[in-house]
């Protein structure tokens, strides 16, 4: 009796993990999927519906309801199915391709891309598997990179990694035009080697050579160019600035000679005969010397200080 209870509960068990699994499905953070009945999709289940997938979903077939988020999910047991894919970025590299530059040169590329799935009924429908889809990438990248490679020069392409750089954001661009008609995206293209053949290595080498020199005297001819604007533009400025400080200087001297003047006769007028004194003191200071020998008559004025204000008033009063 224990042991049928026990083969029950065992059979209730499994009966209910069945139907469980049958009337639930969990998807994950990093999944996407389609929930097929009969054969034909009714469901699509993203993490984030675009108006993108939105409007790709209802150009296809307006009745595919749309869900968002992970979780724990329904479906109709042994009706319902369930194709779960990746929404996690998928690596691809390329094989390496030889590509034929604006100059006739053949390089070797080695690139890879990273794409994701973001439309899971758009992806089934066109690519059905991972496999298929990196196989289509690999002749839309090479087409597109073929044409990118095609404009540009061979040694430009090997040195100037900047124009490399912006070729490649174009390339993403328009790989991810092209690609999403299949439902995915292709987030970023890198070039991870770049190999030249033997035949090409001189005459690549000598076209960088020649190109850096060309930019090497295009860069000091404008740095030349700039250091005679530059010095052009001081001379004006120092000969401005000194013209501004000489008009400013005579203007202060001029301002200082005729406060100097009006000091000197307010104080002269206050006592003539002291400014007398000081005036033939500097004369005095000026003109005689350790060594002067000065012949002036007794009635001079610059006897006046010398000799003595008697002397020169006699001398004065002898000859009247």
């Amino acid at each position: 009796m224990k042991r049928k209870s026990i083969i029950i509960a065992a059979i209730c068990v499994v009966a209910a993990a069945v139907l469980v699994n049958g009337f639930f499905f969990t998807l994950n953070e990093d999944e996407v999927a389609i929930v097929q009945r009969f054969g034909r999709i009714v469901a699509v289940y993203v993490q984030e519906a675009t108006p993108i997938v939105r409007a790709q979903i209802a150009a296809e077939d307006g009745d595919i309801a749309i869900h968002e988020g992970a979780g724990l999910k329904t479906k109709i047991p042994f009706i319902d199915t369930v194709i779960p894919y990746t929404r996690r970025l998928i690596a691809y590299n390329a094989a390496p391709s030889v590509v034929v530059t604006a100059d006739k040169k053949q390089l070797f590329f080695d690139s890879s891309a990273q794409w994701r799935i973001e439309n899971p009924a758009l992806f089934y429908k066109t690519m059905n598997s991972i496999s298929y889809a990196s196989r289509q990438l690999d002749g839309i990248l090479y087409s597109r990179m073929n044409e990118k490679v095609g404009k540009k020069e061979a040694h430009v392409l090997i040195a100037d990694k900047k124009t490399v750089e912006d070729m490649l954001a174009e390339l993403v661009s328009e790989i991810a035009e092209d690609s999403v008609k299949f439902g995915i995206t292709v987030l970023d293209v890198r070039i991870k080697r770049t190999d030249v053949p033997d035949a090409n290595h001189q005459s690549i080498f000598d076209r960088m050579s020649t190109e850096r020199s060309r930019i090497a005297a295009q860069y000091r001819s404008e740095g030349d160019e700039e250091a005679i604007k530059i010095r052009s533009e001081t001379d004006r400025d120092a000969v401005t600035i000194t013209s501004e400080a000489y008009r400013e200087a005579e203007t202060l001297m001029g301002e200082g000679d005729s406060e100097a003047a009006r000091v000197f006769n307010e104080a002269y007028g206050k006592n003539p005969d002291f400014f007398e004194f000081f005036n033939m003191l500097s004369v005095y200071r000026d003109t005689v010397g350790e060594n002067t020998t000065m012949v002036v008559p007794l009635d001079s004025p610059l006897a006046k200080y010398l000799l003595g204000p008697e002397v020169s008033a006699a001398a004065q009063a002898e000859r009247d």
